[in-house]
């Protein structure tokens, strides 16, 4: 009988992996249909593999939250003004679906995790610095500025995402068609 001695283990980078195979799924069918161990069956990993990485469920979404808000925080920082981020915040929502409809749902996060925490900041701090280049009067509070920003640009990305606009929007570039939105908002009525 001729046995065979197991092969060593080695995967590169098993993290990315992970992390990849958890994109796809999440962006096929959703956060709710992830499985640490259906995750390591697809690397070709032992089940705990996972676990050594991420500790668990939470911690792989934690994790997937954190790169989302590190790439969406590069991604508004290329903007030239707040137009421009809005329009690159709904690109970041079109080009990463699964990190979006996970850095958005708390319950499915660890808040205290510090990765997570320093990336929401930098987020925070590119869309700050956008409002502050607007330069909104001295009536309006900053904050405020900022929550309407993302609440614009957040609320068509996800109805977007959601196929919500699909009759609106049509086969216009959704780029374009926030641009248009956003005009017909911040422009100022002809006198």
């Amino acid at each position: 009988m001729e046995t065979t001695s197991p092969r060593p283990y080695h995967h590169g980078d098993l993290r990315r992996a992970i992390l990849s195979a958890a994109l796809d799924v999440i962006a096929a069918e959703g956060p709710s249909a992830l499985s640490l161990r259906d995750l390591a069956r697809r690397a070709g990993v032992s089940h705990a593999a996972p676990a050594h990485h991420f500790k668990d469920r939470t911690g792989l979404l934690t994790a997937i939250a954190a790169e989302g808000h590190g790439l969406l925080a590069a991604t508004l920082t290329e903007a030239a003004d707040l137009r421009e981020a809005g329009v690159h915040y709904v690109r970041f929502a079109r080009e990463h679906p699964a990190h979006f409809q996970v850095m958005f749902t708390p319950e499915l996060l660890r808040a205290d995790d510090v990765e997570l925490t320093t990336a929401r900041a930098l987020t925070a701090e590119s869309l700050r610095r956008a409002v502050a280049a607007r330069r909104p009067g001295p009536d309006v509070d900053p904050r405020l500025a900022s929550v309407a920003a993302w609440s614009l640009a957040h609320g068509f990305a996800t109805l977007l995402l959601g196929h919500n606009l699909d009759g609106p929007v049509g086969d216009q570039d959704p780029e374009e068609v926030f641009r248009v939105l956003t005009g017909m908002l911040f422009t100022p009525p002809p006198a």
